[in-house]
């Protein structure tokens, strides 16, 4: 079953979610789908996790928590929210592979770095053996990517897009593997009336 996974470097659920969909399960080609998470809250008017102080403070608590528990190695960045273009183009420049994608959550994740370390990412790229990925080309692919995971109803990161179906955040990973296990009965019953529940009360 091929499943569109659609993610930003900047997030550390996406880091955590790519440990376990990094190594496809059975039966998943997993396409991978860098797009900028910015302009995906601002179309569905959302503010992140890092700008809501005690938010932010939970929000880092809990990837730390949850990293252990997992057996994940994170050291949390230099500095966050950074800004993530230049990862984001340059796995699009380079090509979004596995091995690719692995290697700049790792960058972040693992490592600690942003790419507005000079040094560092200067490392990274010489080791990559890129120049960076400043072109109009690349900038018009995010925008284009970015564009296109909205009007497929992305509005976080990570999401899973399987048969139409999405599967958003790191704590929808077992909801995920479990379609691809059982894709014919997965939304019946209870899951498919989920969505048919009517608005009784909205904000001005």
């Amino acid at each position: 079953m091929s499943v569109d996974w659609y993610f930003d470097f900047i997030s550390p659920f996406a880091y955590l979610q790519w440990h376990r969909l990094r190594i496809s399960p059975p039966g998943i080609e997993l396409r991978l789908r860098p797009v900028l998470l910015a302009p995906i809250l601002a179309h569905w008017g959302q503010r992140g996790p890092a700008e809501i102080a005690p938010k932010r403070t939970f929000t880092y608590q809990h990837v730390t928590w949850l990293a252990a528990q997992a057996g994940v190695p994170l050291r949390m960045p230099a500095g966050h929210p950074f800004n993530p273009l230049p990862l984001l183009r340059l796995a699009l420049a380079l090509g979004p592979t596995p091995e690719l994608v692995d290697r700049l959550f790792n960058f972040v994740w693992r490592d600690g770095h942003i790419p507005q370390e000079p040094a560092a990412w200067g490392a990274l790229l010489a080791d990559l053996g890129a120049n960076g990925a400043e072109t109009p080309e690349v900038k018009e692919q995010l925008r284009r990517a970015t564009g296109e995971a909205i009007a497929a109803g992305v509005f976080g990161v990570p999401t899973a897009i399987a048969d139409g179906h999405l599967f958003w955040g790191y704590d929808a990973t077992d909801m995920l593997l479990g379609y691809v296990r059982e894709p014919r009965t997965f939304f019946t019953g209870a899951l498919a009336r989920a969505g048919d529940v009517p608005v009784a009360a909205a904000r001005a």
